[in-house]
């Protein structure tokens, strides 16, 4: 979604305006640890449940994004080269300028209310993760999930944040009245790699204890296991650790998914590969040289040894009241395609 379907905003309130948007969006900062360093483009949508492309070939058609650009700072977050539609670059633009959707969840209740909607299952942070640090300011996400609820009206939310707990109750209810699905993101362990990677993320073990959590009060959790990195989070050793916790957190499935590398995140992530692992950059060439994916053999080699880990585990075989009071939608599909952040 472009800047043509927004209206931006002026309350007139002296707030500074960005010299970018012909009319002027609200910049808002917050003198606080958590947010110093972001600015905040506060922008009220023309709409908010946006159809996915054909060719984007996702196993979802809808999805709901109340943010642009992500605090989570991922370095290989495909989502980077969104930021460029709006002039603003790639890098730490993309970390450090949100565009806030403040109109958000009355949007959603309106939509949902149109009589062209016919109910079709909506995904959330497939983009960027609508828990990341932002949500914690804004409040987006309850009213968005109420407008579900009350629709009763499909939905899945992907996230790294553990945010996501603040409204558990609220994807509890909703669950006794519709299919709810959930998938936390973790491709691996490794702290440092973690610090280094995903800087404004929760801990992947804190991930980990959301799945547990959502699972436990029947709201369907399963883990995406993306990124996997070559070289440095797949050896047999670091995928045997991340599926024995995966399981141990009672997730109902895993999908794990190798780092790919779309124009934006590749030369962002390829410049902290050249400071942080110098010697990994030939290995990288190598497999990414023609393209986004790593080689086919590489990705089914990955896949095959995440599997048997997963039947060797039990991941799904316990997930608790969560299997026993709602349907279950099928995990993601498309592995090389669904990714976060």
């Amino acid at each position: 979604m472009r800047w043509d379907n927004l209206r931006l905003d002026d309350t007139g309130q002296g707030e500074p305006a960005v010299p970018l948007f012909a009319r002027g969006a609200v910049a808002r900062t917050f003198d606080t640890p958590e947010f110093r360093g972001i600015t905040f483009y506060e922008v009220h949508a023309r709409s908010i449940v946006n159809r996915v492309p054909g060719a984007s070939q996702v196993p979802f058609e809808w999805t709901i994004n109340p943010y642009r650009g992500c605090s989570h700072a991922c370095v290989y977050c495909f989502a980077r080269r969104s930021h460029e539609y709006l002039d603003l670059d790639a890098g730490h633009d993309f970390d450090s300028k949100i565009v806030v959707k403040v109109n958000a969840p009355d949007l959603v209740r309106k939509e949902l209310a149109a009589p062209r909607w016919r109910g079709q299952s909506i995904a959330m942070g497939t983009n960027v993760d609508c828990y990341q640090r932002a949500e914690g300011r804004y409040a987006l996400m309850p009213g968005i999930i109420t407008a579900l609820r009350d629709a009763a009206n499909p939905f899945s939310i992907l996230t790294k944040g553990s945010l996501i707990l603040r409204d558990l109750d609220l994807l509890a209810e909703a669950a006794e009245v519709t299919e709810v699905s959930t998938a936390v993101s973790a491709g691996f362990l490794d702290r440092d790699v973690w610090r280094s990677v995903e800087p404004g993320t929760p801990a992947p073990r804190k991930r980990l204890e959301v799945c547990a959590t959502l699972n436990g009060r029947g709201v369907p959790c399963g883990v995406l296991m993306a990124p996997i990195l070559p070289y440095l989070t797949d050896a047999p050793s670091a995928l045997d650790a991340a599926v024995r916790e995966i399981a141990a957190a009672g997730a109902t499935h895993v999908a794990p998914i190798v780092l790919h590398l779309r124009p934006g995140a590749r030369e962002w992530f390829l410049a902290w590969l050249s400071r942080e692992h110098p010697r990994l950059v030939p290995r990288y060439q190598e497999l990414y040289g023609r393209g986004a994916y790593a080689p086919k053999a590489y990705q089914e080699r990955i896949g095959r040894e995440v599997a048997e880990l997963a039947r060797r585990y039990g991941v799904g075989r316990s997930t608790g009241r969560a299997a026993r009071t709602v349907r279950r939608p099928p995990p993601p599909a498309a592995p090389e395609q669904l990714s976060l952040l």
